[in-house]
């Protein structure tokens, strides 16, 4: 008798997160670079299109993370309003540029972009605007479907080719996971949960960084809890002005 489907994606998951887990140099790397921005007052950039919009989410106001954390959300590259809509306009060279105006990037950041395919214009077009800025870009990607299709957008390039420092969430071509006999396609996306261990993983090293240099961090802590209100309030007070939608 063949496995149930959902023991099949529990395999194909924890599959993935040994595969992911094994990047630790990039995984350590990147957490160096976070404990370094912070150390300077640098902010954490975070964005992403269509469902990698749930990474930028994860390390955003959120229990145990960093206060210093800039997200870039867009309605109209998120699902919420359009989400048909929100492929064309991910699609669209140009538009990066008018995303990024009122953020001021500079080399003292580290900006995370996740985008699975890697192909269309925005994520690219992103990460070479903070490049240019002098932000350590790090994408959030998947390499065996980046690899496996032609790029949207007119340089050529796609994400991996362009970030600083590449983490591979080691999907399918296609994101899904499990094919069914007599159902075209396979189901069972795996890109947000390996996406967002990674993330979570290179938080987690970075504040073991800095409590070895003897620096505690701003982090939220539950507001649910009873420690959380007051330690949240006083960095909400702190970084409200300074984050837009916290």
């Amino acid at each position: 008798m063949s496995k149930a489907p959902f023991k099949q994606y529990q395999d194909s998951v924890v599959d993935k997160l040994q595969k992911a887990f094994s990047q630790e140099k990039e995984i350590q790397l990147a957490a160096r670079w976070i404990a370094d921005c912070l150390k300077i007052e640098g902010w954490i950039y975070t964005t992403g299109t269509g469902h990698s919009h749930m990474l930028a989410e994860e390390i955003f106001y959120r229990a145990g993370g960093f206060a210093r954390v800039r997200p870039i959300f867009d309605e109209a590259l998120m699902l919420h309003k359009d989400a048909a809509a929100s492929t064309d306009v991910e699609r669209t060279e140009g538009y990066a540029a008018k995303l990024l105006e009122s953020y001021p990037i500079s080399s003292k950041d580290v900006f995370f972009i996740s985008s699975n395919s890697g192909r269309n214009a925005v994520p690219i077009e992103i990460a070479q605007l903070a490049k240019e800025k002098g932000a350590k870009v790090i994408a959030i990607t998947n390499l065996q479907h980046s690899k496996s299709v032609q790029s949207r957008h007119s340089s050529g390039l796609k994400l991996y080719q362009i970030a600083d420092l590449v983490l591979d969430n080691f999907g399918e071509i296609g994101d899904a996971s499990i094919a069914f006999d007599g159902l075209d396609g396979k189901v069972g996306a795996t890109s947000t949960v390996i996406g967002t261990a990674l993330l979570q993983s290179i938080m987690v090293q970075a504040v073991g960084l800095l409590l070895e240099e003897g620096i505690t961090p701003e982090v939220y802590i539950s507001s649910n809890s009873d420690a959380g209100e007051a330690n949240n309030q006083a960095l909400l007070t702190q970084y409200k002005p300074l984050v837009k939608g916290l």
